[in-house]
């Protein structure tokens, strides 16, 4: 199972790679709220491709046609909320989110859950995990769970290593941020978001 794991690892972390709205996210967090916020925010989109490599991997058809059925009404839902986002990074205070976010609790929870939550609205991921896990010959049957775990797990350590290297790259720069400068971040990373929502809301 080892080849199949190391697979399942390089898959998570070039699904992951590619720097979108949730990388963007990551970032921000990271710079402005400190490395923990933007670790957890990156497991959160972690969390979300192993919940979908686990349909594509157990061979869960029924599962990932309804949700490649229902992607306008996904990719609505994940427009709102990254519009939703981007226009609170833009209003948010950074001096006051940088001294409360990393050390509580439930700020942590709620980086956490909406990452988990916007990427689970892009239908585009279950769609990359079928192609490829299909194309590399990953795929599984019901019956072969065991198989099937190893790839869920090779998946989500690839993403949350990916999400891991990230942040901890990025909040090594956070020293020379100041809070005129993290206002500067909300603003732009927060621009960013609104632009990436309004495209998912666009008509394809």
């Amino acid at each position: 199972m080892l080849p199949s794991f190391l697979r399942a690892l390089i898959i998570g972390l070039s699904i992951a790679a590619p720097v979108g709205p949730i990388g963007i996210l990551c970032i921000r967090r990271a710079l402005a709220e400190g490395w923990l916020v933007g670790l957890v925010t990156g497991l959160g989109a972690a969390t979300a491709d192993a919940i979908y490599g686990a349909i594509a991997g157990f061979g869960l058809t029924f599962i990932s046609m309804f949700l490649v059925n229902q992607a306008g009404w996904l990719r609505l839902i994940g427009g709102l909320f990254l519009c939703y986002l981007g226009i609170k990074t833009m209003r948010s205070k950074p001096t006051k989110a940088a001294a409360t976010v990393e050390r509580s609790g439930k700020g942590l929870f709620a980086a956490y859950s909406s990452t988990v939550f916007l990427t689970l609205t892009n239908p585009a991921t279950i769609i990359s995990f079928v192609a490829v896990f299909a194309g590399l010959g990953l795929a599984t049957n019901q019956a072969d769970y065991a198989s099937a775990a190893v790839l869920v797990m090779g998946v989500f350590l690839g993403s949350a290593l990916w999400w891991l290297m990230l942040s901890s790259s990025v909040s090594l720069f956070r020293a020379h941020f100041n809070p005129n400068r993290l206002k500067w971040l909300n603003r732009i990373s927060g621009l960013i978001l609104l632009v990436f929502g309004i495209i998912a809301l666009s008509p394809t």
